[in-house]
């Protein structure tokens, strides 16, 4: 009977666990001006270990990653292969499926592994799949940057990571903080 029990409690974790991922991206990667650099950056992403799938929109120089199932993202991890290639972000795209989470501006939500800061948020339940924009240092222009920056009075803004705004009730959050938009 305590086996049947463990078994349960197994599959109900394993269930909220891969309920709550990172699925794809969509990576605008910045100063690429030919073929042979969108390969570099190509092959750079490439050698990350929970990346499933690349396609590429070479229009727009754009790179549209798919997850593996049940994979930890890790969203600096991906930046940091863009600039070894010699390249940089221009925009991040998340999506993500979310099972009614709560978010409102300037709420810190853990997800997946990873804490995010929700910047400019209208407060609301989010479920099924959402686009969250990362909208950090590194990850949009400095022009973007001053703007958002005028949208939160939070610290860890500047910084990307965990400030005194940071406390979340109870919890222990992760030094990396992600600004994200919806």
């Amino acid at each position: 009977m305590k086996s049947f029990f463990a078994i349960i409690f197994l599959a109900i974790g394993l269930h909220f666990t891969a309920s709550a991922q990172i699925k794809k991206a969509s990576l605008h990667a910045s100063g690429l001006t030919c073929a042979m650099c969108s390969r570099a950056t190509l092959e750079a992403l490439k050698t990350l270990p929970f990346v499933d799938k690349i396609d590429t929109d070479l229009n727009n120089t754009t790179f549209l990653l798919t997850f593996k199932p049940g994979a930890n993202v890790n969203i600096d991890e991906i930046k940091a292969k863009v600039e070894d290639a010699g390249f940089s972000v221009g925009k991040l795209v998340l999506t993500a499926s979310f099972d009614k989470v709560e978010v409102e501006k300037d709420a810190h939500v853990q997800y997946a592994g990873a804490t995010f800061h929700f910047v400019n948020a209208k407060q609301q339940v989010l479920s099924g799949d959402q686009q969250l924009t990362v909208i950090d240092r590194d990850f949009v222009s400095a022009k973007q940057f001053k703007k958002y920056s005028t949208q939160t009075t939070m610290p860890c803004y500047q910084t990307g990571t965990m400030a005194g705004c940071c406390k979340m009730e109870g919890k222990t959050a992760p030094a990396r903080i992600y600004h994200v938009t919806i």
